[in-house]
């Protein structure tokens, strides 16, 4: 068997190379590191276009042979104007002794290094153009000839299939991303069900699917009540992303599904969460990573963007089902105790009525005392069953859990309500005002001061005390400690009704305001 001509070898070594693995940005050096190779060219680049439309020019510029004060000097990458536009628009091989004498050439921007011969091959994937392959400066000065067009050219065909395996295979990569982050979505709703998890798994996971270096979900414009809150960075991201996401432009009204743009550096995507049910929001994706040549990303950031708000949808119907539940069984525990309780306890007190009327003087009065507890009985349980069937609203916790939805979009985030004991039947009507006042105080307080991330609050009680605790991870107490009126203020409205209360900085940070009353 004869020997392989030594460029046939070379573009079969070119090939392979070429084909060793299925990482795009790879693939796309290794294609002109070997087309350079291939020629004895000095400089060689690809030009990726945008879309299949020859007006969108060149997003992606991959070179060999420029060092990195030369790609430094010449600046920003070309986009497709002069003898690369012309190639755009005409794509066929094109070789040139001296580029500067084509009537398309526009010269070179200052600090380029000088570029004479030329030669540039268009890589097709199925028949339509994925970008362009040029070539500089030939060894020795010689211009390129037939056979270097002839290398070039097969091996532009051969680069063209490897594109479009890899993109075939990054699709499906991309697609399983996407799947395994609605996944997650879904899990994390069937086994938490609250709106604060799901926000944060969903800005989780459009992150992990978009390969983005933040995501974030934020109440839109007109839903001022919105529950939505969640960021998905680095930490050492957070503080930089939560401040991007104060200037970059939300939806307004019902219009697009997806904005694009450009800010501070970082390429942000915005897209509309519109449920049915929950309240509407934005996902906030910033510097998604795109594939060069990749249109799909953006119908797939819709279809989990769809997905996301069929979850909140969810959330809001397992909610929804959950309060009806409660509903429902304080109707039951109310009707019970009025159709069985009370009416046997008014029957026992009958008979002892009854007796009482023949018995001695003596034991007439302890009946009579009996008698007596049991209608003090009965009127204790008339209250109770009041207090099941009054609207949850009207009860001190359905006031507190009011409050914080007030307050959300003046804290830029949703507060943690923890409920311990029997709140809203220990705790009596009159000092429900009181609590709302401390509470309000407290939250504007962290609102002015603290720059949280996170704030809790408990509230407690345990039928000799009611106590209320809040709790953030902000900057903590500033020094020296300005006047304090406002904590003043619910030192006094506690040091009223018997309690107190204490500020001082939390375990891990942040600040804690813990403030109580007696219940007896």
């Amino acid at each position: 068997m004869s020997e392989l001509p030594a460029s046939t070898r070379a573009l079969l070594d070119a090939i392979r190379s070429i084909s060793t693995d299925l990482d795009l940005p790879s693939m796309l050096e290794r294609i002109v590191r070997s087309a350079a190779e291939l020629t004895g060219a000095r400089y060689a680049a690809l030009g990726v276009l945008g879309a299949a439309r020859p007006e969108d020019g060149l997003i992606e510029f991959v070179t060999t042979g420029l060092s990195p004060e030369e790609e430094a000097r010449i600046g920003e990458l070309p986009r497709g104007r002069g003898l690369l536009g012309h190639l755009i628009h005409h794509p066929a091989p094109l070789r040139l002794p001296d580029l500067s004498r084509h009537p398309d050439s526009v010269g070179f921007p200052p600090g380029h290094p000088p570029m004479t011969t030329f030669l540039g091959v268009p890589v097709r994937i199925r028949g339509a153009v994925f970008g362009n392959l040029y070539l500089t400066e030939k060894v020795g000065g010689r211009a390129f000839d037939a056979d270097d067009e002839m290398l070039v050219t097969a091996l532009a065909d051969a680069a063209g299939f490897v594109i479009d395996h890899a993109h075939a295979y990054g699709r499906s990569e991309q697609r399983r991303r996407w799947l395994e982050a609605a996944g997650r979505v879904t899990d994390t709703v069937d086994s938490d069900g609250t709106t604060q998890a799901a926000a944060h798994e969903i800005a989780a996971a459009a992150r992990a699917g978009a390969r983005a270096r933040a995501a974030a979900l934020r109440p839109s414009g007109a839903a001022t009540t919105s529950p939505l809150t969640g960021l998905a960075a680095a930490e050492a991201d957070r503080a930089w992303v939560a401040r991007l996401l104060d200037v970059v432009p939300g939806m307004q009204g019902g219009g697009s599904e997806l904005l694009e743009h450009q800010l501070q550096g970082h390429h942000v995507v915005v897209l509309a969460l519109r449920p049915h049910l929950a309240d509407g929001g934005e996902l906030v994706v910033v510097d998604p990573h795109v594939e060069p040549g990749d249109h799909e990303w953006r119908d797939l950031l819709l279809t989990f963007t769809d997905h996301a708000s069929l979850t909140l949808d969810r959330v809001r119907a397992l909610a929804d089902r959950a309060e009806l539940a409660v509903l429902s069984d304080r109707e039951r525990i109310a009707r019970d105790l009025h159709d069985v309780a009370i009416q046997r306890l008014f029957a026992t007190g009958l008979q002892l009525q009854g007796t009482a009327i023949a018995a001695p003087a003596e034991t007439a009065a302890r009946l009579e005392q009996a008698i007596d507890a049991l209608d003090q009985t009965i009127r204790d349980i008339r209250g109770t069953i009041f207090e099941l069937r009054r609207p949850p609203a009207d009860s001190v916790q359905g006031a507190i859990r009011a409050l914080l939805r007030e307050l959300e979009p003046t804290l830029g985030l949703v507060p943690e309500l923890t409920v311990r004991g029997p709140v809203d039947t220990a705790v009596p009507a009159d000092v429900g005002e009181p609590i709302q006042a401390v509470l309000r105080e407290a939250l504007t307080n962290v609102a002015r001061h603290a720059r949280a991330t996170r704030v809790r609050v408990q509230v407690s009680a345990d039928g000799e005390e009611f106590a209320l605790v809040v709790d953030d991870d902000g900057v903590g107490l500033p020094t020296p400690t300005p006047p304090e009126s406002g904590l003043a203020n619910l030192r006094r409205r506690a040091e009223v009704l018997g309690g107190g209360s204490l500020v001082g900085p939390g375990p891990d940070g942040g600040t804690i305001l813990r403030w109580w009353i007696p219940l007896r």
